[in-house]
């Protein structure tokens, strides 16, 4: 028998995907309430209707909310084992010719950014054949990408995250905890919008990294998720997924490991 914190529950979502245009039904449910009730607490409120009225006074909170609502959880050189197991494929990819990698989602930058990075800190990769491509749902975290300034805070060490390269010095202008990307990195990335679990494929790409997404996705949604990402493939190219995440039972004969371990595999016919 639902609750009544249930039915408001159910209630907020709905009026959320019908106001703010966020499918939430792609997400599970307990990540939905976390996000939700963290802004509930900023904003000093205790129950899931006093928050959707909120919401339909204050245009703010409800920007605040999307923002929440988006996963933008990143870091430079994320998992850093992950990242050295990359460098043979990327040393392979440039070693034949112009290639082109993806970062899905890429929040504030951080990922494409460390890809471009590596690529130039490597003498066996040829980063004048990669190309990056940077895409999320977030219009606004994809501004902040396209800027490519950070800084280091309590819960964020910019520094400490850019350990894998020789000299971060290179590719990163730094003043005191202000971190800002050189060009010379952001000419090799670029960026756009692109939902992808409802948006289109794309075409013929050498390497896609989807990381640390599909762990906040409904079992329901992980499979169309896994079918654009296949199609978006060129045969023989290569997928990266999150440390903690698998692939679907539905999709592994579309994959074989490269890198069990280490989350990176490629497409089979």
């Amino acid at each position: 028998m639902s609750t009544t914190e249930d039915v408001q529950f159910e209630e907020l979502l709905e009026y959320i995907e019908r106001e703010l245009d966020f499918e939430s039904g792609f997400y599970n449910e307990a990540y939905l309430k976390r996000r939700i009730t963290a802004r509930m607490r900023r904003t000093d409120i205790d129950s899931f209707g006093a928050y959707q009225r909120l919401l339909t006074e204050d245009g703010e909170e409800c920007a605040a909310l999307l923002d929440s609502l988006s996963i933008n959880v990143t870091g430079f050189f994320r998992n850093p084992d992950a990242w050295e197991n990359l460098r043979p494929v990327l040393r392979e990819l440039t070693a034949e010719g112009s290639a082109r990698a993806w970062s899905a989602p890429c929040a504030d930058g951080r990922e494409p950014y460390s890809m471009a990075m590596l690529a130039r800190d490597d003498p066996e990769i040829d980063a004048r054949h990669l190309s990056i491509l940077g895409t999320d749902i977030n219009e606004e975290i994809l501004t902040a990408a396209r800027r490519g300034e950070y800084e280091t805070s309590t819960t964020t060490d910019i520094e400490s995250e850019l350990a894998p390269v020789d000299e971060y010095t290179d590719y990163v202008d730094r003043d005191g905890d202000h971190f800002v990307v050189k060009n010379r990195i952001k000419r090799m990335v670029e960026f756009e919008r692109h939902d992808l679990i409802r948006g289109p494929a794309k075409h013929d790409y050498d390497l896609i990294c989807c990381r640390n997404l599909l762990i906040y996705i409904d079992a329901d949604y992980k499979v169309p998720i896994f079918e654009t990402i296949r199609n978006s493939l060129r045969t023989g190219g290569y997928l990266m997924i999150g440390m903690t995440e698998t692939l679907p039972t539905e999709c592994r004969d579309a994959f074989e490991p490269v890198d069990k371990r280490h989350r990176i595999y490629r497409t089979v016919e």
